[in-house]
């Protein structure tokens, strides 16, 4: 009975946090598509209401919707009058005092992760955390700001260090880059044997005598 119950647990527990991980996301999309919808809903006259409101409570709606506006933002952001338009909208973004600070981090924080051309999530180290005697794994994102390099005065590196099992939270540090090892497994490996707590080795082997052949430590 036991050999029997953790087989259908190893099959549906990845469909089961894959479901529940899309539904999430959908969601999200979704809850976005409402808010607009209630504010139209609120605009509108009355006897277009019913209606509005119909339409909302389609199912599937509002995720297609969403994803239809976000592909149409894109076209036209790409586009020459895209670009002059998104220039104009950041300068009136930026000048409102509160809004420029989230703005402007959201934003500099989206063109790393997705532009491909940062240095976020570029590579997988190994450091020393949370004592000497202990390791863990953790994601180069760059180098440290000006003025704190300077201040440190040497060779450091940010890293952001995921929480288990759950990724998406964690710690931002800076540390020595002598007290990193950089290992040879890919960012979506170093996730994996992350978010498995350590119980799925990644496909390349070399990682594990990283540490004997560092002269370092």
């Amino acid at each position: 009975m036991k050999k029997y119950f953790i087989a259908g647990i190893l099959v549906w527990a990845p469909m089961a946090v894959t479901i529940w991980v899309i539904t999430w996301g959908l969601g999200l999309l979704d809850g976005v598509f409402g808010s607009v919808m209630h504010a139209i809903i609120a605009v509108f006259p009355i006897q277009f209401s019913p209606g509005l409101q119909h339409f909302r409570e389609l199912p599937a709606v509002g995720i297609l919707i969403v994803i239809a506006v976000i592909m149409f933002t894109g076209l036209l952001a790409i586009s020459f009058a895209g670009q002059w338009w998104m220039k104009v909208w950041n300068r009136i973004m930026n000048r409102i005092p509160i809004v420029r600070s989230i703005y402007s981090s959201v934003q500099q924080v989206s063109s790393t992760l997705f532009s491909g051309s940062g240095q976020a999530f570029s590579k997988a180290l190994l450091i020393r955390y949370p004592h000497a005697e202990s390791w863990a794994i953790a994601f180069q994102t760059g180098n440290p700001a000006t003025e704190v390099a300077a201040k440190l005065g040497g060779d450091y590196v940010n890293v952001f260090l995921p929480t288990t099992p759950n990724p998406t939270s964690g710690f931002f540090m800076i540390v020595p880059r002598a007290h990193t090892i950089e290992l040879d497994m890919s960012v979506e490996e170093a996730l994996k044997h992350i978010v498995s707590m350590g119980s799925v080795p990644p496909s390349n082997p070399t990682h594990l005598t990283a540490i004997k052949s560092d002269p370092h430590f």
